[in-house]
């Protein structure tokens, strides 16, 4: 089977169609990020308790990256626009579900599940269709916009969700997808390009499907879940709608068992789908195009960097509102440069890609990330003020800004056309699984150093009682960055124990940030053994984009 190249007339309703992607990938982007802030609210509107929310973020995860790689292969089989209006609609009926729960099992029903299916559909396909869509200089053009967007929405995102949850209600983080996807819908419908396949259309690999679902599910589980349930041994147990799924007292966790059986079930996914290549039967992802440097490294690239890439996104809002105790609104307000520098970097990226190399871009904004990273991490302190965060926006939004949509222009321009869904799938899973992996680093990093800064400070600190600073000491054990002086403490012990918690946490953010650094420099490194392809001509056809990438295959 093959799918219809992008044609040498491109079709002049592109750029609508650029505009149609780039609108779902807002809603996708800002989904999250805009409920992070209003945990709060929510717990008090559904009088619930954090693990039990969590599990609307972590469900949604576990869906989107389990069936990212799936729906990117429906797209390549049943064609991209279709999928793509199946995905948007299933989002939308989760968005209003969501909006509308009175309580937490329908908010993980609506969100983490009907959403979740939807954007693991719609994510794929809107970066196939843009491939097929664009050739030369406009493909880095769109995959620019297309990536600065993604991430100036995820930027925003604490703005946004501050502002809605402040003046008006969390509710409305979901209603904004339920007003917009109709119009994507009927967008995607009158303008997007259908993409028709040619030859007989294969059957979907139902058992990679399978495999590769629990797989992913298990894996990303472990990544996400391994502070709080435990690593190795279980730290707490695991209890489902009032059921306990696994006890504390079983002798090892349940993420460490996850990780075991995800291993397993990966590896039967890997043999079945070589098997299947092997017989020519359409598996639902060829691992034979590894074979293309710039799909193997562009990936393990992008999956290293995602490691790090919410260092800033993750440490600072911690930092700001349990630290400097600003408002959710505030704390938004603080990284709103964050999202417009990304969007600068962005526009740079697509007008260099008429002049630089691809790969040179990206080792530009990796570079500059790093730089940011190691910038914060030196001048973090107790007393950070806003003026001294502005180089680090600069140099984190623009180094992202740049390297991120040429990363995925990489990926997806050096695999087989009829390929390119599965291809996008396995992107945005690279890309979710270092960031899953990365939240529980970074995580771990900041709460364990938090405690160990604070736990010495309080050793050296004379002027509490030792009744206070036992208790305190308890408490920072207990609660880490959410750390609040004990009650028996005096106003003068309580100035002193805020003290200590800022510093403290300063010090442990700078382990996180130093850790975003690091792996910045090894996706630097591995950026090297991406082919150095030409710069893109504005006046390219599709023609010559295939002579361009034959050269370094």
């Amino acid at each position: 089977m093959t799918t219809a190249d992008a044609p040498d007339v491109l079709d002049p309703r592109r750029w609508i169609t650029l505009a149609i992607t780039t609108a779902t990938v807002v809603i996708i982007s800002l989904d999250t990020t805009v409920l992070n802030v209003a945990i709060p609210t929510i717990l008090r509107d559904f009088d619930t308790t954090l693990p039990s929310l969590q599990w609307v973020i972590t469900g949604y995860a576990l869906t989107f990256a389990s069936l990212l790689i799936i729906g990117g292969r429906l797209g390549d089989l049943f064609g991209h626009r279709r999928i793509f209006v199946i995905g948007a609609t299933l989002f939308g009926i989760g968005s209003l579900i969501a909006a509308l729960s009175q309580s937490v099992p329908q908010l993980v029903i609506g969100e983490a599940v009907i959403e979740g299916i939807g954007a693991s559909l719609m994510m794929p396909s809107s970066l196939a269709i843009l491939s097929k869509t664009f050739v030369g200089h406009e493909r880095a053009v769109a995959f620019g916009l297309w990536g600065a967007v993604g991430g100036a929405s995820a930027a925003f995102g604490p703005v946004v969700g501050g502002f809605l949850t402040t003046n008006y209600s969390w509710r409305w983080a979901f209603g904004l997808n339920v007003v917009i996807v109709p119009f994507a819908i009927i967008g995607a419908v009158m303008f997007m390009p259908t993409l028709r396949q040619v030859g007989s259309r294969p059957r979907l690999d139902i058992r990679g499907a399978i495999l590769i679902a629990v797989g992913m599910a298990l894996l990303v589980f472990g990544l996400s879940e391994g502070e709080q349930y435990g690593w190795l041994k279980p730290r707490r147990g695991l209890t489902l709608a009032g059921t306990e799924i696994w006890p504390a007292s079983r002798p090892v966790s349940l993420v460490a068992v996850a990780f075991v059986v995800a291993v397993v079930v990966l590896t039967a996914f890997y043999r079945s789908s070589r098997r299947k290549e092997l017989e020519d039967a359409s598996p639902l992802f060829e691992f034979g195009q590894l074979r293309h440097r710039g799909f193997r490294f562009g990936l393990i690239t992008i999956g290293v960097l995602s490691l790090g890439q919410l260092g800033l996104a993750f440490v600072l809002p911690v930092f700001l509102q349990e630290g400097r105790h600003l408002s959710a609104q505030m704390n938004g307000l603080w990284q709103l440069p964050s999202g417009l520098c990304f969007l600068i970097g962005a526009q740079i990226s697509s007008r260099l890609a008429r002049r630089v190399p691809l790969v040179v871009i990206v080792r530009i904004g990796v570079t500059m990330s790093v730089l940011g990273f190691a910038y914060l991490a030196l001048v973090i302190s107790a007393d950070l003020q806003f003026w001294v965060l502005f180089p680090t926006y600069l140099l984190y939004g623009i180094g992202f800004g740049l390297c991120l949509p040429q990363i995925t222009n990489i990926v997806l321009a050096d695999v087989d056309t009829d390929k390119a869904g599965a291809a996008g799938g396995a992107n945005n899973t690279a890309k979710q699984m270092g960031v899953s992996l990365g939240v529980a680093v970074i995580g771990a990093l900041l709460s364990s150093r938090t405690i160990a800064s604070g736990l010495d400070r309080l050793d050296t600190t004379t002027d509490l009682s030792p009744a206070v600073r036992t208790s305190a000491a308890a408490l920072l054990r207990t609660n880490g960055v959410s750390f609040v002086p004990p009650e028996q403490a005096t106003p003068a012990e309580v100035t002193i124990l805020r003290r200590v918690f800022v510093e403290s946490l300063a010090s442990g953010a700078r382990w996180p940030l130093v850790f975003a650094a690091l792996t910045g420099v090894v996706a630097l490194g591995v950026s090297f053994m991406i082919p150095n392809l030409r710069p893109l001509n504005e006046h390219s056809s599709a023609i010559d984009e295939e002579a361009r990438l034959a050269a370094v295959h």
